[in-house]
């Protein structure tokens, strides 16, 4: 398989103040050794996304955590669990962020994400609005689902996506270079955590 395109990050146009970083599902239900839906190399991303936060923090931007949510008695699930197993139940353990993750109180937390969608029926892109985000730095599981689904709301939205390839993990080695080429076509700037970093240091 090729390998992603990877484009000159637009730099002139990315600033700490319209730029958010969006931490998809980070969740035991995800990332914890033996979880129902554990994602290969997902806990290696721990350190990557911390890094990312105080990162972005240090700068005054928006760090946003999203939450795979569903209720108890499965009436949201819709067809889903025709493809996954049981996940994420809402006051269960499996919603809470993974052991290791770095959250900060001034952080915002998108809750009761019942699609793999992270805009699909939930506040954030009023929330990008109101902060005037133009541009999103994604991260998190999984790459192929929903980092993917989210990724192509983001940029038929008009937000340009920056996607830090080591800070995002799939199922397989396979779904993981079929999602980032698909990713760097035309809908995101993939790049790394290293080089996003480097943007105002």
């Amino acid at each position: 398989m090729r390998a992603p395109l990877l484009r000159p990050l637009p730099a002139q146009k990315i600033k700490p103040h319209n730029t958010a970083l969006l931490v998809i599902d980070m969740e035991r239900d995800f990332i914890e050794e033996g979880a129902v839906q554990e994602t290969p190399g997902g806990r290696a991303l721990i350190p990557i996304v911390n890094g990312l936060g105080t990162w972005a923090r240090s700068h005054g931007v928006p760090v946003i955590f999203t939450f795979e949510a569903h209720r108890a008695d499965h009436s949201d699930y819709g067809i889903e669990l025709e493809y996954d197993p049981v996940h994420c139940l809402e006051g269960g353990p499996g919603c809470e962020l993974a052991s290791g993750l770095e959250a900060r109180a001034s952080d915002y937390r998108i809750a009761g994400k019942r699609r793999y969608d992270a805009f699909f029926g939930t506040e954030l892109d009023l929330l990008l609005r109101s902060k005037r985000v133009e541009n999103l730095v994604c991260c998190g599981v999984s790459t192929h689902v929903c980092v993917m689904n989210t990724v192509f709301t983001a940029r038929n939205l008009d937000y340009r996506v920056l996607l830090a390839r080591d800070a995002v993990a799939a199922v397989s080695p396979d779904h993981q270079a079929a999602a980032l080429l698909c990713m760097s076509d035309v809908f995101a700037y993939v790049t790394t955590s290293t080089e996003v970093r480097a943007l105002w240091e």
